[in-house]
């Protein structure tokens, strides 16, 4: 690892402690990683604010007592604790206070509070071939792929290391030659109806990430269907099912005008022409539940848009649900539906808002049952993170489902 002058002075202390251990994280992983030296980032999205024990507690309060401060704009993913709406959360009073120190422990070192895993969609867009240190899975690929800049999944700690000291390893995604794609997925011979359908996006993306692991594709067949929260649901699905931090889609994303301006100079190691009967196999992969008695609806993984609410607020059309319905999403969010007088009808209608956290990072919903999502990210972790198990549907079919206080689902739109 070859640091530069400056760098080695604040190895040696020379802008305080934090940034010492700040640098010394950072150039040890980038060795490790094989890099050999470190580059200059415009910006930092961190995930090491949610707690996972007290260590990490201790830990960035330790960086806040040596005097840390980010050197570069840095977004807070979400937090364990909704702070508008703390009765939400269920934790002990020890938990809950350590919680508290740290997300309070990040804003000290200057953290920007949106508490968002959609921090894309509350303002910081970083732009087209910037580097930056970017934590969470599906801001990371959304980060790549739909903004064109370059991060690789800067993991809990080594992200705010990077915000620390404005630098991150050369190696991985910041590197041209890394970004090129070698798999071609074609889903041109799909029907309209369904790429049409923002229920496709994230079985397509649960595909692609089972399918190529952590691979660059280009994908075939999405000119004139994608919008931004399709592409969200897309990769954060990928990211969740597999490793995707970067896709490609011809002729909608930055760097993609067409196939072969991102195909590897040696050509793809593989080419997938999707069929209808793999997104079928696909979508029941994305549902555990072996009953249709659902229970719960849960929606916003990644955070809910503005659009999305409002798409909601729209299919619900003045009606209310009869299940508990939880809308996730970020604070930026919520108090824009206040401003426009949105927000009131929506909670009235029995919509229960989950903000600066959600549903499978911290204990909020029961602890047993069948939860009913449009979220691939929520597919394959709702499981596992709340001891509920799944049931995928359309945004549409999760209105209609807990309005009716059961389960409504058109299958024909996979056939």
């Amino acid at each position: 690892m070859q640091l530069t002058d400056v760098e080695r002075h604040i190895l040696a202390g020379g802008h305080g402690e934090a940034a010492a251990i700040a640098l010394r994280i950072v150039s040890e992983t980038g060795r490790l990683l094989g890099a050999d030296r470190l580059i200059p980032v415009a910006s930092a999205h961190v995930d090491g604010c949610l707690y996972l024990g007290d260590t990490g507690t201790r830990f960035a309060e330790k960086l806040v007592q040596g005097g840390a401060q980010v050197a570069v704009p840095t977004t807070l993913n979400v937090g364990a604790l909704d702070l508008l709406n703390p009765a939400n959360i269920r934790l002990n009073d020890h938990t809950r206070a350590m919680v508290r120190r740290h997300m309070q422990a990040y804003e000290a070192m200057g953290c920007r509070a949106t508490w968002t895993c959609a921090p894309y969609q509350a303002g910081h867009r970083p732009k087209l071939g910037e580097d930056v240190a970017w934590g969470e899975s599906n801001a990371v690929v959304f980060c790549n792929s739909v903004l064109g800049a370059r991060t690789n999944r800067y993991g809990d700690l080594l992200d705010i290391a990077c915000a620390i000291i404005g630098r991150a390893p050369l190696y991985g995604l910041h590197r041209p030659e890394n970004r090129e794609a070698r798999i071609v997925v074609d889903v041109s011979q799909l029907s309209s109806r369904l790429r049409s359908s923002e229920a496709f996006w994230p079985v397509l993306g649960a595909w692609l990430g089972r399918t190529v692991g952590e691979e660059v594709a280009v994908i075939e067949g999405l000119q004139g269907f994608a919008n931004e929260d399709r592409l969200k649901a897309l990769g954060a699905a990928a990211a969740s099912y597999g490793a995707v931090a970067l896709f490609h889609i011809a002729g909608v994303t930055p760097e993609a005008p067409t196939v072969d301006a991102v195909l590897s100079k040696d050509g793809a190691r593989a080419t997938f022409q999707v069929t209808a009967e793999m997104m079928a196999s696909t979508r029941d992969i994305l549902s555990t539940a072996q009953s249709d008695a659902i229970d719960y609806v849960a929606v916003g993984s990644p955070h809910l848009s503005y659009e999305e609410a409002v798409t909601i607020a729209e299919r619900l059309a003045g009606r209310t649900v009869r299940l508990p319905f939880y809308a996730n999403t970020g604070r930026h969010v919520v108090q824009r539906l206040e401003r426009e007088g949105r927000l009131k009808p929506l909670v009235d209608a029995g919509i229960r808002f989950i903000v600066d956290t959600c549903i499978v990072v911290t204990p909020i919903v029961p602890s047993s049952g069948i939860l009913m999502t449009n979220s691939g990210k929520f597919a394959c972790y709702v499981p596992g993170t709340t001891g509920c198990d799944v049931m995928f549907g359309s945004t549409a079919e999760c209105v209609e489902s807990a309005v009716a206080g059961r389960l409504v689902r058109d299958m024909d739109l996979w056939t």
